[in-house]
């Protein structure tokens, strides 16, 4: 009944094969390699274009690193209140970028639009007294366990860039949202209008293993020189290849992301016949959002069910929690299997009881 994290679990067989593979005999340095060779090209293939793609080990890092290339020291970034990057990458981005600004803003219906960022930047204050905005940072599915559409993102993208803006989207779940929504990869991104995508694999199915995909080569102009500077440019790099490699082949990326999906909409489905539990936001990817009876919550904990507290502050507007209620979040992962989520079903109906 472990529903902590995505993080939690390991690599997925076929990825740890490639590891493996990629670990016998010798290989060039820093990328010149023909794992990393092979990932790029798959990448391209997989997003219908060439793309210029950068391999890093962590989520954090990613997104840190592709808003500093869209954005100066003294710009501003755009996102959700609750998006990754403001609120659980500490002062990564504003490191990263030399001090430029996370602005943000409140959803609606759990997911930014393009009339709450026009908004914001119909005020842009008296520059240069206040920062402007250059970017604008979505994320793929989001906080909330919600996707956004090709439309949407594209909407959005429109609104951004009548103002300059360029589009950033932190995908760390971005297969997730994928397989939800049955879309290519370029229609959910570079032909909706986002300029960068921080592809996540380390949430489903790599051990540490994140691509910067820039869609416009201009933006990533002397962004080597930004993974030297932070680190990340990794001697054996080849491991990054292998595992993208291994995660993009044959569709395996998108196979581990519908048993995630699945395993979540079935937990979903069983805790909605639970008396005293109320479904928050529609499962749309890999995540669960529902409001427990605090005793409940408890009584699963000691039972050895692991899940995570949630900000009250996210609850849909008009919501709230009750004296001896509280907000937890399920995440299933590609590892997840049916009986998981049927065995927590069960505990929380006879707990419930």
């Amino acid at each position: 009944m472990i529903f902590g994290s995505d993080n939690m679990v390991g690599a997925s067989p076929r990825v740890l094969a490639a590891i493996q593979a990629a670990n016998e005999g010798t290989a060039p340095s820093y990328g010149a390699d023909p794992w990393c060779a092979a990932a790029l090209a798959a990448l391209g293939e997989v997003f219908e274009r060439p793309v210029q793609a950068y391999f890093v080990s962590t989520g954090t890092v990613a997104n840190s690193l592709a808003l500093a290339a869209l954005v100066p020291p003294w710009g501003a970034v755009l996102c959700q209140r609750d998006g990754h990057v403001l609120a659980d990458e500490s002062s990564a981005p504003e490191f990263f970028t030399g001090g430029a600004r996370l602005v943000p803003l409140a959803p609606v219906a759990g997911k930014l639009t393009p009339e709450v960022v026009a908004a914001r930047l119909a005020n842009t204050g008296h520059p240069p007294h206040h920062a402007v905005p250059r970017a604008l940072s979505i994320t793929q599915a989001n906080e909330r366990g919600l996707v956004y559409t090709p439309d949407e993102v594209a909407a959005l993208a429109r609104c951004g860039r009548g103002h300059g803006l360029r589009m950033h989207m932190d995908g760390a779940r971005f297969a997730n949202a994928v397989a939800s929504l049955g879309c290519s990869p370029a229609e959910l991104t570079w032909k909706a209008g986002v300029d960068v995508l921080c592809l996540g694999a380390s949430k489903n199915g790599a051990l540490m293993a994140e691509a910067v995909v820039f869609f416009d080569a201009a933006l990533a102009r002397d962004f080597e020189f930004r993974v030297k500077r932070a680190g990340q440019m990794a001697a054996k790099a080849r491991f990054f290849g292998a595992q993208f490699g291994a995660w993009l082949a044959d569709g395996h990326w998108l196979a581990l992301a519908h048993g995630a999906n699945a395993v979540a909409a079935r937990l979903a489905a069983g805790l909605d016949g639970v008396p005293g539990v109320r479904r928050v936001w529609p499962v749309q990817a890999n995540e669960v959002f529902v409001v427990l009876p605090r005793a409940l919550g408890e009584r699963l904990r000691a039972q050895g069910a692991v899940f995570y507290d949630w900000p009250e502050d996210t609850l849909p507007e008009g919501q709230a929690l009750g004296a001896h209620e509280m907000l937890v979040r399920f995440v299933a992962s590609f590892a997840s299997r049916p009986e998981d989520a049927d065995a927590l079903i069960a505990a929380a109906a006879a707990a419930g009881a």
